[in-house]
């Protein structure tokens, strides 16, 4: 089911990275237990997120985790991804769909119900709703609300990720919404032990997922 592989949702960001370290950090997060990966790269020309793309693939078929292209179809296509995400700015979501076809995964951005209802009925497996924290790896971001995040699940049914400068010492303030996962980036991306961030992170996505309170830990 799609719920199981949003839990714990890596977004990537490969500034300041070389080739090497992007890498090493992708393998030690699927080491640590990420249930899906969505490679961004937004400043890579097409060959070089074609390479790229087909580099992170080998490691996440390895360990069995879904990898998501972000915005990019052609290379999702290329590579034989299992999904793509996209915005608003991208393709609409039907033409999305009938081109990944039925089989691949494909997530949407939402920041309103009505965006979601529409992804939904267009084709869409899953939405990302954010950013509801405040975040350095999208400019001039407006924030989404808690509200609006719930009404989205609440309405809309189809499984949502939260998105938007979520960490571990926030993640907790999602019990109770109803997301089915968190995406993360710079947590993971800039950790120092990154296997042991992405435990710690599962951890408090479990105890999330089961309501407990922030008072209790």
């Amino acid at each position: 089911m799609i719920e199981d592989v949003l839990s714990l949702y890596l977004v990537t960001n490969s500034t300041n990275l070389s080739e090497q370290q992007f890498l090493e950090i992708v393998l030690e997060a699927c080491e640590g237990g990420i249930t899906m990966l969505q490679l961004r790269e937004k400043e890579a020309t097409t060959s070089d997120f074609y390479e790229r793309a087909l580099k992170v693939k080998k490691i996440t078929d390895s360990y069995n985790i879904p990898l998501i292209i972000n915005d990019r179809v052609d290379i999702c296509l290329a590579v034989n991804a299992d999904g793509v995400h996209i915005g608003d700015d991208e393709l609409p979501v039907w033409k999305t769909r009938e081109l990944i076809g039925p089989d691949k995964i494909l997530g949407v951005s939402a920041k309103s119900v009505t965006r979601g209802i529409e992804a939904k009925f267009e084709g869409a497996d899953y939405l990302g709703v954010g950013a509801i924290y405040p975040t350095t790896t999208k400019v001039q971001t407006k924030l989404t609300s808690m509200e609006t995040l719930k009404q989205i699940i609440s309405e809309v049914k189809i499984p949502v990720v939260a998105i938007g400068g979520i960490k571990e010492n926030n993640i907790l303030s999602f019990e109770n919404t109803g997301i089915a996962g968190v995406s993360i980036v710079s947590d993971i991306m800039q950790a120092i032990d990154v296997p042991e961030k992405v435990v710690s992170l599962s951890e408090k996505v479990k105890l999330m997922k089961r309501g407990v309170s922030i008072h209790d830990n």
